[in-house]
């Protein structure tokens, strides 16, 4: 954004106020945040008076792109993301190549002055759902597990694909020269020196964690590796969106080993707060975009008069494209199924048509939108098409997707299910976590010198087993019991304040003595559900 600083400032400031108020309206109203934050801000912008937001492209990348892949990548499953990869990458790297090329024959016929290229340009920006918006509109809805690590894992990679796909496009529009087995190697050499990078730096990471001393060092250096694995990829030239993705799932898959129990709940609390803040401020972001959009190319009348049809057209073959594309995919795994090429299942029209319907775009479309150089011919239209792809999909897609979910009786009964349940790994867990206290609670001449911890441990091991099989008869009785729990903690939080605010404690004893409090009343609560 551009302007005077103590403008910005306020302007910020503002923005997050109405995120608060957004989020309250968007759940009195149960509606995804995303779809009040986008028209919230749409609003916003074009109130008289309202200064005018000028959003620099690359800016908008580098800060809001890097932490929403980590966190999306960090929380990742690996085992289901290495089964699916196949489908992801026919998501990722597949649909968007053929929605491209499809958005590209239609412009052409739409707009037969506009060079072939520079379609193929608009068609690289609009291909790619993008991973903020889908995130945003996923989190309110439940989809079975392989559904989900689909539309998860093309989130985190199809950027790459369709930023490649608008560089060579764009330099192809410009200068006119492209080579179909240059722009291959480019792309292989991008994603295989990006995942290089990530890996290096998540590596890095975890050597620098095992050696800081503090929390809050370990949380900042966290919070850093998504922007030092995509600058860095960028700079040797390489796909800082792999770079990123590859990053957050080494270090994720690794963080259950290097990070301790304080770090992980603190960096995880502030992790959530601050993505909170970035994925609403994108959707803010594009919103105030709408009134540059519309001053540069002449105002409403001009964008209904001589782009509406067009753009209008564009969306439906995009949206058209990726439905061909899922349903002509399952079509192949099946006829392979059946010729015995291949053990895997279809998916199936139900579960396609959710892929399908789950296209939303947003924060990466306006940017590469925004990124477009001044010589391009038909910038104008594909600014205008960019942003009406983003309304479209994330006001009709993103609120109608829960309504599609269930109208299809969508569910995970068919996912394949851990071989362990979750009272099978707690009593593992118990079981061994009593095998070190029993060996511990005796001293060089086997005498028992811990018999309260090796009671307790022993209870707890014996719960484990009592529970394994019985979850369903044995769960009124355990929300009883947590309920007592929390009661309690909630009485001993009080009588700690009570003793604070009399002066019979200090500052430090109540925050220490409350952070234990607080750390039962969460075990607590996650034992309870």
């Amino acid at each position: 954004m551009h302007g005077h600083g103590a403008e910005i400032f306020e302007l910020v400031i503002a923005m997050f106020l109405a995120i608060i108020v957004l989020h309250y309206v968007a759940r009195r109203l149960m509606l995804p945040p995303a779809v009040a934050l986008l028209a919230g801000g749409s609003a916003m912008a074009l109130l008289p008076g309202m200064p005018a937001v000028s959003i620099d492209p690359e800016l908008v990348l580098v800060i809001f792109l890097p932490p929403l892949l980590m966190d999306g990548a960090w929380m990742t499953a690996i085992a289901p993301f290495r089964r699916h990869l196949i489908g992801i990458l026919s998501l990722a790297v597949g649909a968007v190549i053929f929605t491209t090329l499809v958005v590209a024959f239609a412009a052409h016929l739409l707009l037969p002055q506009l060079p072939w290229w520079a379609c193929v340009a608009l068609g690289a920006i609009v291909s790619p759902p993008d991973a903020v918006s889908a995130r945003a509109v996923l989190q309110s809805v439940r989809l079975p597990r392989r559904v989900m690590t689909l539309l998860e894992g093309e989130s985190l990679l199809n950027d790459a694909t369709g930023l490649v796909l608008f560089r060579f496009a764009v330099a192809a529009t410009l200068t006119g020269a492209f080579s179909a087995g240059e722009a291959a190697a480019s792309f292989a050499i991008l994603a295989l020196g990006g995942a290089v990078v990530g890996a290096a730096v998540a590596g890095i990471w975890m050597l620098l964690v095992r050696r800081l001393d503090e929390d809050d060092l370990v949380i900042a250096s966290s919070v850093l590796i998504c922007w030092t694995a995509y600058l860095s990829a960028e700079m040797v030239h390489v796909s800082g969106v792999i770079a990123t993705v590859t990053a957050g799932l080494v270090a994720g898959w690794y963080q259950h080993v290097v990070l301790n129990a304080s770090r992980r709940i603190r960096g995880s609390s502030f992790w959530d707060v601050m993505v909170f803040l970035m994925e609403a401020a994108v959707f803010i972001l594009i919103g105030f975009s709408l009134r540059g959009v519309l001053e540069r190319v002449g105002g409403w009348e001009v964008v209904w008069n001589q782009m509406a049809w067009p753009a209008g057209m564009i969306i439906l073959a995009m949206t058209l494209a990726r439905f061909v594309w899922l349903f002509a995919s399952d079509a192949v795994i099946l006829a392979a199924k059946r010729t015995g090429l291949t053990d895997k299942s279809p998916l199936g029209p139900r579960a396609s048509t959710v892929i399908g319907w789950a296209g939303m775009r947003g924060v990466v479309t306006l940017a590469v939108a925004l990124s477009l150089p001044e010589a391009m011919p038909g910038r104008d239209f594909m600014m205008v098409t960019a942003f009406a792809v983003i309304l479209v999909t994330v006001l009709v897609q993103g609120t109608t997707l829960g309504l599609v979910i269930r109208w299809l009786g969508v569910s995970d009964h068919a996912d394949a299910r851990p071989r362990m349940t979750m009272s099978d790994a707690e009593c593992a867990i118990g079981q061994a976590q009593l095998k070190v206290v029993e060996r511990m609670a005796y001293d060089v001449e086997g005498q028992l010198i811990h018999p309260q911890l090796l009671n307790t441990y022993q209870r707890r091991a014996a719960i484990s087993e009592r529970y394994v099989g019985r979850e369903t008869e044995m769960a009124p009785n355990l929300q009883a019991h947590y309920a007592v729990v929390r009661a309690a903690i909630a009485a001993g939080r009080a009588e700690l304040v009570r003793l604070h605010r009399a002066g019979e404690i200090d500052d430090e004893t109540l925050h220490e003595l409350e952070h234990d409090l607080d750390l039962e009343e969460l075990g607590a609560i996650a034992a309870a559900n």
